[in-house]
Formats: C-alpha cells, sequence, structure tokens
C-alpha cells in the first residue's frame, strides 16, 4: 500500500498548486477524494482518485524538471490567462512549472521554474537564507552611507531587512546578494535612501547562474546543478 500524505502536500508534489493554494482550493470545493469534497488535513496517495476543478490529478511517473528561464523586462510572473504579458504567453514555457519567487514587471534575469512543489516551497522559505545576486543601477551617484546603510539593513513597513553583501560596481551601479523575498525589496530598499532603480537583474539563485543565457529563452538545469540545488534545500 502506497504511503498517504496530507492532500496539500500530495496536490504540490504533483506539480498542481503550492500548499498554500492547495489549502485554498480544499476550503473553495474545488478538490474531491474518491468522489467526496476534500477536507483539510485529508490523507490520499495514488490509490485514491484525487480531482481538481474535475481533473485527474497523480503524482506517480511525473518527471520532475527545473527551468532556468530569463525573463524579458515586461512580462509578469502570473498564469496565462491572469495577464496578457504573463510569461506563458511569451514563450514556449510549460504551464505545469511553478515559477520560484517572482520578478517584476520591470525586472529582468534569472528565474527558476519547477514542477516540483516541494522543492519550490523549500527555496523559498525565508528561513532557509537562500541567495540571490542581482545587479542594479540607480539614478544618481552612490554615496559611502548608502552602501553601508544598504548592507547593515533598511526598515521597510513589513520589517528591517537582514544584513547583506553589496559591492559598488560603477558610479550608479553595485552587486547584491540578498537571502529573503520581501515584495520589491531592492527598490524599496533604495527609495528609503532616496534613489530609485533604473535597472535590476537577477543574475544567481543559490547555485544557478543566469550565465549565457539569451533574454527569453530558458533551458533545464545540468544534473549537476539541480543534485547541488536539492541538497542545499534539505
Amino acid at each position: 500500500m502506497e504511503e498517504k500524505v496530507r492532500i496539500n502536500k500530495y496536490l504540490s508534489q504533483a506539480g498542481v498548486l503550492s500548499r498554500r493554494k492547495a489549502d485554498e482550493a480544499v476550503e473553495k470545493g474545488l478538490i474531491t477524494i474518491d468522489g467526496r469534497p476534500a477536507v483539510p488535513g485529508d490523507m490520499v496517495s495514488d490509490e485514491n482518485e484525487v480531482l481538481y476543478n474535475g481533473n485527474p490529478v497523480k503524482t506517480a511517473g511525473i518527471e520532475k524538471v527545473v527551468i532556468a528561464y530569463n525573463k524579458p523586462l515586461g512580462l509578469v510572473c502570473t498564469s496565462k490567462d491572469a495577464d496578457k504579458d504573463s510569461i506563458f504567453r511569451k514563450s514556449d514555457l510549460d504551464e505545469s512549472l511553478r515559477y520560484v519567487g517572482r520578478l517584476d514587471k520591470n525586472s529582468q534575469g534569472l528565474l527558476l521554474l519547477t514542477n516540483d512543489g516541494d522543492l519550490a516551497n523549500a527555496i523559498q522559505k525565508a528561513r532557509n537564507n537562500h541567495e540571490k545576486e542581482y545587479v542594479v543601477r540607480v539614478d544618481k551617484p552612490l554615496t559611502a552611507k548608502f552602501v553601508k546603510g544598504m548592507a547593515a539593513g533598511v526598515p521597510l513597513e513589513e520589517r528591517t531587512t537582514k544584513e547583506c553583501y553589496i559591492k559598488q560596481t560603477g558610479q550608479n551601479t553595485f552587486r547584491i546578494v540578498i537571502t529573503e523575498g520581501i515584495n520589491r525589496q531592492i527598490r524599496r530598499m533604495c527609495e528609503y535612501f532616496d534613489y530609485k532603480v533604473t535597472f535590476l537583474k537577477r543574475v544567481r539563485v543559490m547555485n544557478v547562474g543566469l550565465g549565457n543565457l539569451e533574454v527569453g529563452k530558458w533551458r533545464r538545469l545540468t544534473k549537476n546543478e539541480e543534485k547541488i540545488l536539492r541538497e542545499q534545500c534539505k
């Protein structure tokens, strides 16, 4: 007999929904198990008939993939039906993939996508302190006060950001490595010091670098990249 897992984890493992979205779908009555509406905490396996919006869900036989995508400016991280500028409308990315951490419309660079819900959740958990590196340009010359202040942590509405690595690379440019995922974090950190971001590009997530991947193109992670990524998420 197959080992049973909670319904939200099952849907996440199947690459259908994140655990949070799965909980919401259960509450809305969108999930059935063996013909009855699912309830929070239900335990299931592939031996059960699990339906999401009437469509069968299975975890067996699903190949887990991780994709590196170079997101262009002007596209948004949403589902295909949610926005005309969705990354899924403007590329040949498989819609079964979940993006791992957003990049806003005015930002570009490395975006990881996967159909492995548990891996996506592990990468995004702030307590895991996973690094994300960016190159940034602002609207006026940097000062020592700005660089020191950004590195020390910046008070935002939610909380003060963690200490981070920052290195000036030009009069108006710098590289920064953060380990959090606060909405529009780098832009808001800069705004605190009265700077406006004019260019923002993510070049690395954990051990995966953007490299020379062309804008708008994607590639599967190498076996070694994926192995290291998964090890860092344990």
